[in-house]
């Protein structure tokens, strides 16, 4: 079974043959060029692919997107505000090595344990969180100058620092 990563999301339909803009966290401007599909989460755990035509750049975070199927911006307009996500290879492919977005696959460890796998990075103005699974609850874990300590790259994990009880309100 692949493992898929959210990227962003579709954010509008763009002139009339139907293509659509993708607002992504990459982390850097990218065409995608190589990049055959995109998938949509139609029900949990369950990703619809749609096959690329043509993208191209429009700005640092944001893509258009000519998807196989979508020919009119009526058909661009009903995949608007939808999630994408890609597979964990393109992700690895596509995903800037500094950009927060990359974290996901890492595990979080503090203090020694491992407190699980980062499944999602949510960008703050002054901080990123990291969503995790503790003991089946979904735990935002703010990470910033203050809470990480080291990011091992090699063995895809974030050494943090949390604040006394943090950790509390999961356990």
């Amino acid at each position: 079974m692949n493992h898929y990563f959210k990227i962003g999301k579709l954010v509008s339909s763009f002139g009339l043959q139907g293509e659509i803009v993708l607002q992504h966290s990459l982390g850097k401007k990218s065409a995608l060029k190589g990049l055959e599909a995109i998938f949509i989460e139609e029900h949990r755990d369950s990703f619809l692919p749609y096959f690329i035509k043509s993208a191209k750049i429009k700005s640092e975070n944001e893509t258009y997107l000519q998807i196989e199927g979508i020919d009119s911006r009526e058909d661009a307009k009903k995949l608007v505000s939808k999630q994408v996500w890609i597979t964990e290879a393109d992700f690895k492919k596509f995903a800037g090595k500094s950009a927060p977005i990359s974290l996901l696959g890492f595990h979080m460890i503090h203090e020694g344990e491992d407190l699980g796998e980062i499944i999602e990075v949510i960008e703050q103005p002054h901080q990123v969180l990291c969503k995790i699974n503790i003991n089946n609850k979904e735990a935002l874990i703010p990470v910033h100058e203050e809470t990480l300590d080291k990011i091992d790259q090699k063995n895809r994990r974030v050494l943090v620092s949390l604040p006394d009880g943090l950790l509390d309100l999961y356990r």
